[in-house]
């Protein structure tokens, strides 16, 4: 079989062509030589398939394609003078290193012919030299290096995103970043920030036409809106637009706008329904038809303040009480016409308080009270000779300086309160003993107890009492000051049986040190100790005892030695407080007694004990100083010395020492 090689298709030679000998073996070639035509000839291409030949994804220039996608007639149907079939080219091909092959034609074969297309890339043959594309070939400088664009992070961020960043900002904070731009200025105005307006931050340095900006731009979105003292919106029509913006508010508290119009906050009023606490303290614009309003378009109201309002009376109360069946708290301090028969059954035939402050109405009297306690007519149980009623839901209860009440009406709360947590009976002068007695014994919840200037009260309500109620264990907060029959006797047993006391004001009674040994003992037994040196204790009982005179320097040190004891319980172990008493004492040992807790706070104990030690020989130094007899100069000298030093530990650290002049040696 002679062979023939096929020419090349641009010098446009004519093929010699061979029979093939056997037919069998043609049509395995027949198989074979359409995957031969689908190969590359340029040894760069590293994938096997057909060359992007005729059209290129960049635009540069072109080159020659070593394969044809075009189709052409089959073997032998040549025109003379035309190309000759054949797979690859006799001469030089335009990509460099492709190599020349012989193969024989055959008829009934269709093959392909090289053709040379203009305006080709070459570099998807050659890697090395590809050309990028437009939009990268952009972000590269003139040095070849990538350049990377800028990415804007704030802008293609979702507004959602945006908005939750910005809503961990506080309102102040908020209008500062308002003046980058007006995107942040849109964003930073937008409603839901603004679901909750407090201003008592910046109520005295935010202008009012800003406020009132503010207040617009989020007006439908504010559900909590605090203009407390904001005494700048005094323009009614500044505050007509406010009023005019907010309709969905939930909570609004008005406490000291006194220019706000009465007209203004009627309309506030009837705009939303939906209030639920309503803070109208010290406003004068408050009326008992504002109450009137109040009663008819605010079924959902739960709170009300209305206390120093000096316009309106308690029969607004009345209306308040009875048009707004969810009401749970009612404040209405300093409210005039309290000894209403028809308040005070109101109050009674709803029972729905669950807390009520009047503190500083001096109407309230005997009949009043007990008309709001047990009713006008209540029937008697004939062996308690308790009211037969309903109980009260009051948990909490204010009755301070309610000068007309006496301990026969107080004493009705006994048995009919049994949720009480909190009571209040402070200027309450004329109470005694027998107010109290039913009451103790009966609110096993009680946490809050004010007895202050009751000077009636004596120690047998206290030790047998108060200390032995079912209320002893839960009892927090205590105040007895200026109780001037209150001593050791009646408080020690309260101290002693009332574990979770966090706060005790005796100032002004005749307790004395033992009281506050007492006191030491109780903290000491309750709380637990740890032996991790890094650990900080905290206060866990604060303690009041101004102007106590059987109050000396040993018991006040005995609540320092306390606060700052190390115990060893081994060798190698020791173990620290975690829990001290904070005290308010005598002014001249006050300074003292804050620096040693302090210290104590910050963990330095050795510094703590070292001041109380010192502190301890000053004290004592100062008492044998005031003694008589003999040794009276050394006594008073030793207590300046004493004096000195515990004025250097208190300043944090030793002085610089004075400086004394040389001596001359002859004198």
């Amino acid at each position: 079989m002679v062979d023939i090689t096929p020419p090349d298709p641009i010098d446009e030679e004519s093929p010699t062509i061979t029979p093939l000998e056997s037919r069998p073996r043609e049509k395995r070639r027949q198989r074979l030589f359409p995957g031969i035509q689908r190969m590359p000839s340029s040894p760069s291409l590293a994938h096997g398939g057909r060359s992007r030949s005729a059209s290129s994804p960049y635009g540069t220039r072109g080159s020659l394609s070593c394969v044809s996608l075009a189709a052409t007639p089959a073997f032998g149907q040549y025109p003379s003078g035309s190309m000759t079939p054949g797979y690859f080219s006799n001469s030089q091909s335009s990509a460099p290193g492709s190599p020349n092959f012989e193969f024989p034609a055959f008829e009934g074969i269709e093959t392909r012919v090289p053709r040379k297309v203009a305006n080709v890339s070459t570099t998807y043959l050659n890697p090395t030299t590809a050309s990028l594309p437009a939009e990268v070939a952009a972000s590269r400088s003139r040095s070849g290096t990538a350049r990377k664009l800028p990415f804007d992070f704030w802008g293609k961020m979702p507004d959602e995103i945006r908005v939750h960043i910005l809503s961990y900002l506080r309102p102040k904070e908020l209008v500062r970043i308002s003046r980058l731009s007006k995107e942040f200025h849109r964003f930073c105005f937008d409603g839901q920030l603004w679901t909750h307006f407090d201003a008592t931050e910046f109520y005295m340095e935010i202008p009012a036409e800003a406020l009132a900006r503010i207040i617009v731009a989020a007006g439908p979105f504010v559900k909590d809106l605090n203009v407390r003292g904001c005494l700048q919106i005094e323009h009614y029509k500044r505050a007509e637009v406010i009023v005019k913006a907010c309709k969905n508010l939930i909570n609004a508290t008005l406490e000291g706008c006194r220019n706000i119009q009465r007209g203004t906050l009627h309309n506030l009023i009837k705009a939303n329904e939906k209030l639920a606490n309503l803070n109208l303290t010290s406003m004068t614009a408050v009326t008992n038809s504002t109450c009137k309003i109040i009663a008819q378009h605010c079924p959902q109201l739960e709170t009300l303040n209305v206390s120093w309002c000096k316009h309106m009376d308690a029969r607004g109360v009345k209306m308040v009480v009875r048009g707004c069946p969810k009401l749970r708290e009612l404040r209405a301090g300093e409210v005039k016409g309290f000894n209403n028969r028809a308040v005070a059954e109101a109050i009674f035939t709803t029972n729905n308080l669950e807390r009520l402050v009047l503190s500083g109405c001096v109407d309230l009297d005997d009949e009043a009270f007990k008309t709001m306690i047990q009713g006008s007519r209540p029937e008697f149980d004939i062996l308690t000779e308790r009211p037969i009623v309903p109980p009260r839901k009051l948990r909490h209860l204010d009755l301070s300086r309610c000068s007309q009440l006496t301990s026969q009406a107080v004493g009705v709360l006994g048995h009919l309160v049994p949720d009480l947590q909190g009571l209040q009976l402070s200027g309450c002068t004329s109470l005694t003993d027998s107010a109290l007695q039913p009451i103790l014994a009966s609110t096993p919840r009680l946490t809050h107890l004010e007895l202050e200037d009751l000077s009636e009260l004596t120690n047998d309500l206290f030790s047998e009492h108060l200390a032995k109620s079912p209320c002893a264990t839960k009892l927090e907060h205590l105040s007895v000051s200026y109780c001037e029959n209150l001593s050791d006797v009646g408080m020690l047993p309260v101290m002693k049986n009332c574990t979770n006391l966090k706060s005790v004001d005796m100032d002004n009674t005749r307790i004395g040190d033992l009281v506050l040994t007492e006191a030491a003992a109780m903290v000491r037994a309750r709380s637990a100790r740890t032996s991790a040196g890094s650990a900080r204790p905290h206060i866990g009982l604060k303690m009041v005892v101004y102007d106590c005179q059987l109050v000396t320097w040993t018991g006040v040190r005995e609540i320092l030695s306390w606060n700052a004891e190390i115990r060893h319980p081994s060798e190698n172990t020791a173990t620290y407080p975690t829990e001290i008493i904070g005290l308010k004492c005598f002014y001249g040992w006050q300074q003292t007694v804050e620096q040693h807790t302090q210290r104590v706070l910050k963990g330095d104990f050795a510094a703590a004990a070292r001041l109380e030690r010192k502190w301890a020989d000053y004290m004592q130094a100062v008492e044998e100083a005031g003694a008589g007899g003999a040794g009276l100069r050394r006594r008073r000298r030793r207590a300046r010395e004493a004096q000195m030093l515990h004025a250097d530990e208190e300043g944090g650290g030793r002085r610089r020492a004075r400086t004394v002049a040389a001596a001359c040696a002859v004198m």
